[in-house]
């Protein structure tokens, strides 16, 4: 053990001690990128030779002074690949200020789709309601219609004075017939009443409060009391009582009944169709398991449960039937094609553009970024900006605004074929020697065994 220990310890010194694997006068076109010596906490900057593919020099900072004076000392360097980082930016321009900078189109998509996702969360409401866009089966309506324990024993009630089976019934209200037997021992004057969920029931209190609240406020306003003097009286911030005197505030958080897709979002059609066929949710279970579900039945259940509280709520007689399409099936739209998201369909998608036309315009102007970054047209940036600038959307403009700032780079990043890839697969190669040492190295240490690394494929392969 000690013999094992001591060898340890002799390869550590002698990857400190190793000298230097590059002649850094040979270095002329490189990409730099940061990595995290300890998330959220510390970083250090990598850099690439984009010659070769390999790693030339590491540093412990991505500080600007520190890359500045880093970048300095590798004088003939004509190309620098960045992402927009300010830091980068500003150490290229200081070092080397007749380098080539040019900005990583990735990061410059990525930025973007970004910030269409921050006006669709900031917008739109968790779930976008949408008329129904299929027709509903006699076996989907008595699904839909039967959300609670009440509301299910009327129900078998009626099936039974029909002349239904109790089988039947039960395939119905895809129960079983023993529990159709309890529902049809119950007299019918005797059913208990249907009784609201606690949630929501708070949440109906809550939004009445703050509707009172919200009035209140609007009739201190129109009796001319200032902002200050009314969140002072009302006992709420400045900012607060701004929010309720706008004519277009939503009472209702966007973030309220938000679901977080999970394992079963692409198969819920299938889920609910196939249970208004009568298979039990064991059977439903093993064939959307042969189709890459990994979940469990219990989650079929709860899923099924909430479906059908869900299309209780609607009120049928006041207006048709609708249905609701996920927020985040709408900001997947933006980096991804229609066909590769499983909880949203063609008609469904159809449905929203129609309610919201400017959807529409923000997928088709990501779209056309994506197209100049890869069109070898600089000049086609700039009449992408005029026609960007034509909307109201404050993370658009911001995004805008920085593209303008480090405009020669991202025409740069057009015109030249150069990127960052090498650069983000270099940090992940970093990541996996770092982990492999569970933490117990130093930077001196990481940086000596990356490059060490580097120097055995230029020698062997």
């Amino acid at each position: 053990m000690k013999i094992l220990q001591f060898v340890k310890a002799a390869s550590a010194i002698c990857l400190k001690k190793m000298p230097s694997i590059v002649d850094k006068s040979s270095v002329k076109m490189i990409c730099v990128d940061d990595f995290a010596l300890r998330k959220r906490f510390s970083y250090g900057t990598v850099m690439i030779n984009l010659e070769n593919h390999r790693i030339i020099d590491m540093i412990p900072s991505r500080d600007t002074n520190d890359v500045c004076n880093w970048l300095k000392t590798f004088h003939n360097i004509e190309v620098i690949s960045r992402d927009g980082a300010i830091t980068y930016a500003s150490a290229a321009t200081n070092s080397h200020p007749d380098v080539i900078q040019i900005s990583d189109r990735f990061h410059l998509i990525k930025g973007l789709s970004e910030v269409i996702c921050k006006y669709i969360f900031r917008e739109f409401p968790a779930r976008v309601e949408i008329p129904l866009t299929e027709s509903i089966t006699d076996e989907m309506k008595a699904l839909y219609n039967t959300a609670n324990r009440s509301l299910r024993i009327k129900f078998a009630h009626e099936k039974r004075r029909e002349g239904l089976t109790i089988s039947d019934i039960a395939l119905l209200l895809h129960s079983s017939p023993k529990t159709i037997q309890k529902y049809l021992a119950i007299p019918e004057d005797q059913v208990p009443k249907s009784k609201e969920i606690a949630r929501e029931r708070q949440h109906q209190l809550a939004v009445k409060q703050k509707e009172q609240e919200i009035e209140e406020a609007r009739q201190m306003a129109l009796a001319g009391y200032p902002i200050e003097q009314i969140a002072t009286l009302m006992h709420h911030p400045y900012k607060t009582i701004q929010n309720y005197l706008n004519p277009d505030f939503s009472i209702t958080n966007g973030h309220y009944n938000v679901r977080i897709p999970g394992k079963l979002a692409p198969y819920e059609r299938e889920v609910i169709e196939l249970r208004s066929k009568g298979l039990t949710y064991p059977k439903i279970h093993d064939i959307i398991c042969k189709k890459g579900y990994t979940g469990s039945v219990a989650s079929l259940r709860m899923f099924m449960q909430k479906e059908r509280t869900r299309m209780y709520e609607q009120n049928e007689t006041e207006k048709p039937h609708s249905e609701y399409v996920q927020r985040k099936s709408l900001c997947q739209l933006v980096y991804k094609k229609l066909e590769d998201i499983g909880t949203i369909t063609a008609k469904q998608y159809q449905e929203v553009l129609k309610k919201y036309p400017l959807l529409s315009e923000l997928y088709a102007l990501t779209k056309e970024f994506c197209n100049v970054l890869f069109s070898n047209n600089p000049a086609k940036l700039d009449e992408w900006i005029n026609e960007a600038q034509k909307y109201d959307i404050p993370e658009l403009q911001t995004f805008i605004n920085g593209i303008k700032k480090d405009l020669t780079a991202v025409k740069n990043g057009i015109i030249y074929s150069y990127n960052n890839g090498l650069a983000e697969g270099s940090v992940n190669k970093i990541k996996v020697i770092k982990r492999i040492m569970y933490g117990r190295n130093s930077f001196e240490l990481l940086k000596a065994k990356v490059l060490f690394g580097e120097l055995f494929h230029v020698k062997f392969n």
